[in-house]
Order: structure tokens, then sequence, then C-alpha cells
């Protein structure tokens, strides 16, 4: 309603983040003073880690825990069980994209070896015309191809399709 999930300097940080996020290095930004006053009323407090998580198929998830505690408290806790969190963050992000509506719409895409063969060499490099001549094909059946790719990969450009297919690791860079 007030637009704090696009506000708020903790999601910000850990959605561009693989390491965890202590609140503390944010208490002095002025967004995150206005978030946490409001947040107090919900029990969320100023000590806190947002541990972001990277899923199979390119999506994020975040897990976040508050403690009402001094710095030196929060210091010594987060120290002895930062590792436990975030394997828990890992197991919590599995188990929800393994719920059925989660998981038909991060799914794999289905491509073909073709597409797939096509992407790669994109991703060499070569130009559509280069794919051509390496796969014996014309260059309007490799066109045929990235176009398939980029509509099953939902991607702009083949820029875009390139990257998502190294993303899910059904190409790889070379």
């Amino acid at each position: 309603e007030r637009g704090f999930l696009h506000k708020d300097p903790t999601l910000k940080i850990a959605r561009r983040s693989i390491a965890p996020v202590d609140w503390q290095r944010l208490r002095e930004e002025e967004s995150f003073k206005t978030i946490f006053y409001d947040a107090r009323d919900f029990g969320i407090h100023e000590q806190g880690l947002t541990i972001p998580v990277r899923g199979p198929f390119g999506d994020i998830g975040l897990f976040s825990v508050t403690r009402n505690c001094s710095d030196r408290e929060w210091k010594l806790l987060k120290k002895a069980i930062l590792g436990d969190l975030q394997n828990a963050a890992v197991f919590l992000h599995d188990n929800v994209v393994k719920t059925s509506a989660l998981s038909r719409r991060l799914t794999h895409p289905n491509l073909s070896d073709r597409e797939v063969e096509v992407l790669q060499w994109i991703a060499a490099g070569k130009s559509q015309q280069d794919v051509a001549d390496i796969l014996s094909i014309s260059n309007r059946t490799v066109e045929v191809h990235l176009r398939s790719g980029r509509s099953k990969l939902s991607a702009l450009n083949t820029s875009q399709a390139v990257g998502r297919a190294i993303g899910l690791g059904l190409i790889y860079p070379i």
C-alpha cells in the first residue's frame, strides 16, 4: 500500500548480492529509517539479516531474520548462526520451488537440440551466417531456430536468449 517493497534498501541490495546483507550497515540511510520505523509495529527490529538465494531457474529468494538485541549481542549471535541460517534459506527456497504451482512456472524451457546448438555457436561469437555454414543449414533456418529459442526462453533478443540459456545451464560460455 505504501510501496515499501520498492523502497526497502535491504531488498534492493539483497536482490543484487550473493552474500547475506546485515541491516546494521544500512542504519544511516533515510529509507531504512523510514521503513523500519513503521516495521516495528509488526515485530521487525533494526537488527536483522537478509540472505539471498539463487535458484536453478534464475529465480531469487530472500530469507530475512530479525531480533531485538544490542549490537554486541547481534554480532555474537550472527557469528554463531550465520551458516545455519544460510542452509535454512537454501532449504526453504528449494522446498518453495518444488511446489507444483511454482515449479510449473519456473521449469526449464524445452529447447530442441538444434536450438541449443545454434545458441551455443552464437554464444561463442559466431554470426548467423557462420552458424549456418558450420551446421550446413541455411541462414533462414538458423533464424528460425533462434526465433524459436528466444520464444521458449521468453527473451526479447538473441543476446538475452544466450544469457538466459547460460544462466539455466543449457549452454556454456566458451
